[in-house]
């Protein structure tokens, strides 16, 4: 049995993922020659020969992630800071942008014992487990309206738990309910979202388009209806001085914060941008009460 050199099978496969226009094809080809192998990516130096029956394995998933397949469907997993959740066709894969939200959400309640937690239009639940995950006191609701994802989210929590992890509360709802856990109103510290808010008829790149649920990627016409819903319920749900972070397209950088602080009871309306400079989401303070 012939062995082939591992950098030679990798260079081949990044070769080939440039070709076909994949954004990063050196990363790619070598986090899938590790998932393959079973080891971590940056001991792939320590694997010098691979057997055939290897290097078509590899060979395989290099051919599907050149048909633009999405990475993480590959892996079986996606990775939200210290969360690993299962996902695949069915369900929103969670990007590494979202992690800023993730950090400015614990940012916001480092200080707060056992705080409430509600993470809407959850998807694969990948937000609220990574808070759950990052602080275990903390008592965290995840709400989703589609089916798909549902389960998708019941699994990952689920799975979560039985890592030993403490429990979510999966709520199969939607935003634009007006008796939104109606039980938690004026009780929650931290409001949290990634919601669809692509507009209508917008270009994708392929593993947006062919994978992602379209439900869970556009928003409307302007990308907005379903960021009005999760405000309009935030503010509902948030107790005084409680806060909320809402993920948006690019192109809201103004819209967004401008629907924030369209709402009295909200305030410290801010914008914040990506590690490339674009708008990436915007926040905002319930607003105390009167002294």
């Amino acid at each position: 049995m012939n062995r082939q050199p591992l950098r030679v099978a990798v260079l081949e496969a990044e070769r080939m993922l440039a070709a076909a226009g994949v954004e990063s094809p050196r990363v790619d080809a070598e986090v899938l020659a590790a998932h393959v192998l079973g080891v971590q990516r940056g001991r792939l130096m320590m694997v010098p020969l691979v057997d055939p029956p290897v290097v078509e394995a590899y060979r395989k998933l290099v051919v599907r992630r050149a048909a633009r397949e999405p990475l993480q469907h590959l892996l079986g997993t996606a990775v939200l800071g210290p969360a690993v959740v299962a996902v695949g066709p069915g369900v929103f894969t969670p990007r590494p942008e979202t992690e800023l939200l993730l950090e400015w959400g614990l940012e916001r309640i480092a200080d707060v014992p056992a705080p409430l937690v509600v993470d809407l239009c959850t998807g694969s639940g990948a937000l609220a487990l990574a808070i759950a995950a990052s602080r275990p006191d903390a008592r965290v609701h995840a709400v989703e309206a589609d089916p798909g994802a549902l389960s998708w989210a019941r699994r990952n929590i689920e799975s979560h738990i039985e890592g030993g992890g403490t429990p979510v509360t999966l709520h199969a709802a939607d935003v634009r309910w007006p008796d939104l856990l109606v039980e938690l109103e004026s009780k929650v510290d931290l409001v949290v979202c990634n919601p669809p808010y692509v507009p209508d008829g917008t270009p994708l790149p392929p593993e947006v388009a062919g994978w992602d649920p379209p439900g869970a990627v556009f928003g409307g016409p302007d990308g907005l209806e379903i960021i009005r819903a999760v405000i309009a319920a935030s503010a509902g749900l948030l107790r005084y001085g409680g806060w909320l972070g809402i993920e948006h397209d690019d192109t809201h950088g103004d819209a967004v914060p401008g629907l924030l602080r369209r709402r009295r009871v909200l305030t410290g309306v801010e914008g914040h941008t990506d590690l490339a400079g674009r708008p990436r989401f915007a926040t905002a303070q319930r607003r105390l009460p009167p002294s």
